[in-house]
Parts: structure tokens; C-alpha cells; sequence
């Protein structure tokens, strides 16, 4: 079974401050104000949900994934925006990947990768 698409949801303490980061910096197009969640577009059928929370607690282990096969672009788009990048881009043998991390607003990791298996493709299918 597939399903028709998917949003995963990140608690915020500051949706303004959330939806500055997601729009303004990471540069995603905002789909759905709920007023209290905010959902961003990331790719075809992908989302990535803020919410507003009184408490956020750390994600530490969580990664959310921007798979792309611009990660420099990304990361320069990123910077000049005045986001910072916490490290990289680098290239991992270990993974076999070339990516960079970063954090949001509150603190969540979030990773640009792009795979160096020629069979894997960013675009869909």
C-alpha cells in the first residue's frame, strides 16, 4: 500500500519565527496556514508541518531529509538568505552521500543530501 502523500509535523514555539525559516531561508513555498500549524511544500506529495506548541522539546535523533542533487545550492541559497550551516557540505563513505546539516528556528536537525549511487534519482518517477 502507498500512500497519497506525507507530512511530517515539527513542534514550534514561534510560528513567525517558523514560517520566516521555512519560507524565507529554506526558500519552501507555504501550502496551508491552519493557523495554528503551518504546512510547507517540500517535493511532489511531501510536506513538512510546524505547529505551534507551548513546549518544544528536543528532536535529537531526528533527522528531517531534504534529498535534492543540489546540495550546494541549497546550502548557498541557505546562506545568503542568512541561514547558517552547522557543518559540511562534506562527502560521507560511510553512507555514501554528500550532504549538510542545519538547524531550525528550534533547534530540530535538518539534513540537504544527495546519494552518490547513480541508480538512486532525486527526481520522482
Amino acid at each position: 500500500m502507498i500512500a497519497d502523500a506525507q507530512i511530517t509535523f515539527l513542534p514550534s514555539a514561534d510560528l513567525g519565527r517558523s514560517r520566516a525559516f521555512y519560507e524565507g531561508v529554506v526558500g519552501l513555498p507555504l501550502v496551508v496556514d491552519q493557523g495554528s500549524c503551518l504546512i510547507f511544500t517540500v517535493a511532489d506529495g511531501a510536506f513538512l508541518g510546524t505547529c505551534q506548541r507551548d513546549v518544544v522539546e528536543s528532536t535529537e535523533g531526528v533527522i528531517f531529509t531534504f534529498v535534492t542533487d543540489d546540495v550546494d545550492g541549497w546550502c548557498t541559497r541557505i546562506l545568503d538568505a542568512g541561514g547558517r550551516i552547522e557543518s559540511g557540505p562534506d562527502h560521507s563513505a560511510q553512507y555514501g552521500i554528500y550532504h549538510a546539516f542545519l538547524r531550525d528556528p528550534d533547534g530540530h536537525r535538518l539534513e540537504i543530501q544527495r546519494f552518490d549511487d547513480p541508480d538512486w534519482s532525486s527526481a520522482p518517477k
